[in-house]
């Protein structure tokens, strides 16, 4: 378990930003094409005399102030943007005594059609392309119309590099939509996989109850006679049992309908499965039927696997019911499994507070790497350890929190609702 890093430079500059910079790019390049630069006998272009007076500054200066505005408009309205960044190209193409659109004033469209490609639907998409090629296309059929020459081929790199850079976007998009829903399948499979595991655990605990139940009823049966105090007592314990039992698969049968076959069925094509390589701390050793009596035990195990686990108890430890007690434990294990495994810890601390008397707190936390102390896999982890964690005490309706420490490390905690009355099994 560790924090999530901050995303790169490239990653937090918004869309609008890279038109904005993209624009002062346009600007500064075509600027340096209209003056002499160390090198050259002369400027590779000739200004025309409209940029060099105060009018054809002023359409500059407007210009840039509708990019700016079409920058800010790019997230939330990305139609309104594209079109306060294709006025603003038509009117800086104005004083340069061009026949064409340059692909300079075109740089910002290119940004946002990318953007909008990558972030909108298809259609919305598609859209926003015929309006940057139909730009230019009607900017060439004006200046045809009027008699004046018009710069055919340059307005077809033009238009070509809006295309590439829309095709860009469209590719970007798509692979995001794909891998949001591999994410989704990969995450409903954790969640249906847990859901599998705790049915298990749930018949198992069923068929210990019922094989007590059986075993007090014969008791019963054959000392109903001889000793009737005996056989009051097996009834009183085939009571304790069936209602025990009762209680557990109302609190969780609700919540796990999800068929044997769907949970065990294979991923689909390019998907990967959700990781269930043996954790560290699940190992020969443990009870079949684990609770929190087996932390020690527990604690135990991960020692040899590298990280020291220290087990606290809070407040007197009060009988409970056989599922949530052995949820609380897979619990406790799983965080304890990620910490092994992602955190880069040697240590992490697992508290359990009785204190609250209607509900049960588990509390595992780590200080964060060491240095040295290697991970067993590297990076932050899938995240469906989590999913895993969340799943089961929702089934349960408790609370689960799960996040960075301050001052480092990471914090599970869960925290499950006691039913009225609780016995131990």
């Amino acid at each position: 378990m560790s924090s999530t890093p901050s995303a790169p430079f490239f990653k937090r500059v918004t869309p609008g930003g890279w038109a904005a910079i993209a624009w002062g790019a346009g600007i500064a390049f075509t600027a340096l094409l209209r003056i002499r630069v160390p090198g050259q006998d002369g400027p590779d272009l000739l200004p025309g005399f409209v940029i060099l007076r105060w009018d054809g500054l002023a359409m500059l200066g407007v210009a840039t102030l509708l990019t700016l505005r079409g920058s800010v408009l790019l997230a939330g309205r990305p139609t309104a943007a594209l079109n306060h960044l294709l006025v603003a190209s038509v009117i800086a193409s104005t004083p340069l005594g061009v026949i064409a659109i340059p692909a300079a004033q075109y740089l910002a469209v290119d940004v946002a059609l990318y953007a909008i490609a990558a972030a909108r639907p298809r259609r919305e998409a598609l859209r926003a392309l015929l309006l940057a090629l139909g730009l230019l296309v009607v900017y060439l059929a004006v200046r045809l119309l009027a008699g004046w020459g018009a710069g055919t081929t340059s307005a077809l790199a033009v238009g070509l590099t809006a295309l590439v850079a829309w095709l860009l976007g469209r590719s970007q998009g798509q692979a995001r939509e794909f891998a949001e829903r591999n994410r989704a399948r990969v995450a409903e499979q954790a969640v249906t996989a847990e859901r599998l595991r705790i049915a298990r655990e749930m018949h198992d605990t069923v068929a210990h109850s019922i094989g007590i139940v059986a075993l007090q009823a014969g008791a019963a049966r054959r000392v109903i006679d001889t000793q009737p105090e005996a056989a009051r007592q097996a009834l009183t314990e085939i009571e304790t049992a069936s209602r025990e039992t009762l209680a557990g698969l109302r609190r969780m049968l609700g919540a796990l309908r999800t068929a044997d076959t769907e949970a065990e069925a294979p991923p689909a094509p390019g998907q990967a499965a959700p990781d269930r390589t043996a954790d560290p701390a699940d190992v020969p050793g443990l009870p079949e039927m684990p609770g929190l009596a087996a932390l020690d035990r527990l604690a135990e195990l991960t020692g040899n696997a590298g990280v020291r686990v220290t087990v606290r108890r809070a407040g007197a430890p009060c009988p409970l019911p056989p599922d949530i007690d052995l949820s609380a434990f897979r619990i406790v294990q799983e965080a304890v499994t990620n910490v092994v495994r992602h955190s880069g810890a040697d240590s992490c601390t697992v508290t359990v507070d009785h204190r609250a008397p209607d509900s049960l707190a588990v509390t595992v936390e780590d200080r964060g790497a060491v240095t040295g102390h290697a991970r067993v896999h590297h990076g932050p982890g899938s995240g469906y350890g989590l999913t895993g964690m969340r799943e089961r005490v929702a089934v349960l309706h408790g609370e689960f929190t799960a996040g960075p420490r301050t001052g480092g490390g990471f914090r599970v905690t869960a925290r499950l609702p006691l039913p009225t009355g609780a016995t131990t099994r």
